[in-house]
């Protein structure tokens, strides 16, 4: 029996490639996005499209419960508005609180429940070197350190019957980059090994390695991915 997965953003960037690296794996991939205009797999047998918004945080409960038993859920979806912090609206700030760090933590609340009861699941969670050093999008850093704390923390919760993990790139090539300034993404270049910026499939085979293959040691922990630009 075919194992399925939930991908959250899983039609456009980083998401795209991991529903492409499941489908590839002959998994059943489950995604939700707000939209799916010019999606990839769009009426493929083994692709169920959700068209939900996640900030819609307290109508997730129903909508998992809704679904197929989930074996494996990967919060990828998330937002960078790269604004000044004296110049952020608050609307702009509530709407990143809400995609980046409570719709993932309630679809981890939600998840859980079935692969608490079977004993077996695992959750990968897509965070951002944003949230392990110091970053001009300070509330894009506060959602994403948020997001790896939670790994760390769910991951003493569910006491191995489900393995957690996090990862943390650095700048990706993907719709995201653009909102990243020219001197920004100059500076960043210069302290990287590669001299270039993340692949989409690069994180994506990282995450899907977390979520199949990986040792169930590698538990509650944060994966970095960028090139030698922090290293520690």
């Amino acid at each position: 029996m075919s194992k399925t997965a939930l991908v959250t953003g899983g039609n456009k960037g980083i998401g795209l490639e991991v529903t492409r690296e499941f489908l590839d794996l002959n998994y059943k991939v489950i995604v939700i996005a707000r939209n799916f205009n010019d999606f990839e797999f769009k009426e493929h047998k083994n692709v169920q499209e959700i068209e939900f918004d996640l900030s819609n945080i307290d109508e997730i409960p129903a909508l998992i419960a809704s679904l197929d038993p989930i074996d494996i859920l990967v919060n990828n979806a998330g937002v960078m508005y790269s604004l000044p912090y004296n110049e952020y609206p608050d609307a702009k700030k509530v709407s990143m609180l809400q995609l980046n760090i409570e719709a993932p933590i309630k679809l981890i609340q939600e998840v859980s429940k079935n692969m608490l009861e079977k004993g077996i699941g695992r959750i990968v969670n897509n965070a951002s070197i944003a949230g392990q050093i110091g970053h001009p999008d300070v509330w894009y850093g506060i959602t994403k350190a948020g997001l790896i704390n939670a790994t760390k923390s769910f991951s003493k919760i569910f006491e191995g019957k489900i393995v957690i993990n996090a990862v943390a790139p650095s700048p990706v090539e993907t719709d995201m980059l653009k909102v990243i300034t020219g001197p920004r993404k100059e500076a960043f270049l210069k302290t990287v090994i590669a001299k270039r910026f993340a692949k989409p499939q690069e994180i994506a085979k990282t995450i899907v390695w977390l979520a199949t293959e990986s040792p169930e040691y590698i538990n509650g922990t944060c994966i970095d991915l960028n090139n030698g630009s922090f290293p520690r």
